[in-house]
């Protein structure tokens, strides 16, 4: 489908899309002005596809004042938040499986900067909650030397046993223990405390009592002056794709209620107990905290 836009304001531009249903896969074409879009700039189209769930395509540069900007529908039946909710919903064949969240600027950016905030580099024993194949863990490694790496002590849990295998097998260092088990059930292995939690879009899931795990996880495994990091999705992935915005029970839209609900109780919770925590990011939503020292 081609289109002229030519001169027409966003709001044109928007109410279009607003009015036209697009097939999976069907890709449009939209001629515009060079000027529009240097009035309204790239990341601004790059947002439109986000709002109806599309991905941009490489532009055609047409003459010296006009451009196609292309567009391709998601197929929004390919999503693994759709999948079977058994652990292998997120195991080595599954969709969710395919996603690297890493590669994304948005999520890798701020998880570094989280990392940066609760001085990585001076972290013994990490524990990461819903590790999968171990990409977290893969950051970290890169942002320290390998002396400074092979000095602390990993662990990541998760319930999806293809997952676990995986990592086992791609991340071989010594120093870094994967296990497949039930969060739920955590203190059934005897971990012990560690001056780093991460748990990345895990403990939000419906199986989980987030709050409950929550403050279990503070009074049971995290060091006394120990660091957190939590990643709330503010996302969803659709075709391979990172949508912004979370999806709530019985909404059309994006609606942030219950991820903002979850972030104002840990918040809340890690400053009585004399923490600095920051909420940062974009697409995942982080909240750091780091103890206040004296």
């Amino acid at each position: 489908m081609r289109i002229n836009l030519k001169e027409k304001s966003s709001k044109d531009i928007l109410e279009w899309f607003e009015s036209h249903e697009l097939r999976a896969t069907e890709i449009v074409e939209l001629e515009v002005l060079a000027d529009d879009v240097e009035r309204i700039g790239y990341k601004g189209f790059v947002d439109l596809a986000q709002i109806f769930f599309m991905k941009m395509l490489t532009p055609i540069e047409n003459d010296s004042e006009s451009l196609t900007l292309r567009f391709q529908k998601l197929n929004l039946e390919t999503s693994f938040h759709k999948a079977d909710k058994s652990s292998e919903k997120y195991g080595v064949g599954s969709e969710f499986f395919t996603i690297d969240k890493t590669a994304q600027f948005s999520f890798l950016y701020h998880y570094r900067q989280a990392l940066k905030f609760i001085n990585i580099e001076n972290k013994k024993r990490i524990l990461n909650l819903g590790v999968n194949r171990g990409d977290e863990f893969r950051v970290i490694k890169e942002l320290l030397s390998e002396d400074e790496f092979m000095a602390k002590e990993f662990v990541g849990i998760d319930y999806s046993a293809s997952a676990i295998e995986y990592a086992k097998k791609d991340f071989p260092s010594p120093n870094v223990d994967f296990r497949c088990h039930d969060i739920n059930a955590l203190d059934e292995l005897g971990l012990g405390e560690f001056d780093l939690i991460i748990s990345i879009g895990t403990l939000q899931s419906t199986n989980i009592n987030f709050n409950t795990t929550f403050m279990s996880l503070y009074q049971n495994h995290l060091e006394k002056g120990g660091s957190v990091i939590l990643g709330f999705p503010n996302c969803r992935w659709i075709d391979g794709e990172m949508i912004y915005g979370a999806k709530a029970p019985n909404y059309a839209f994006s609606e942030m209620s219950l991820v903002l609900k979850d972030i104002h109780f840990c918040k809340k919770y890690l400053q009585q107990k004399k923490y600095r925590v920051t909420i940062t990011g974009k697409d995942y939503l982080f909240l750091t905290a780091r103890k206040i020292t004296q």
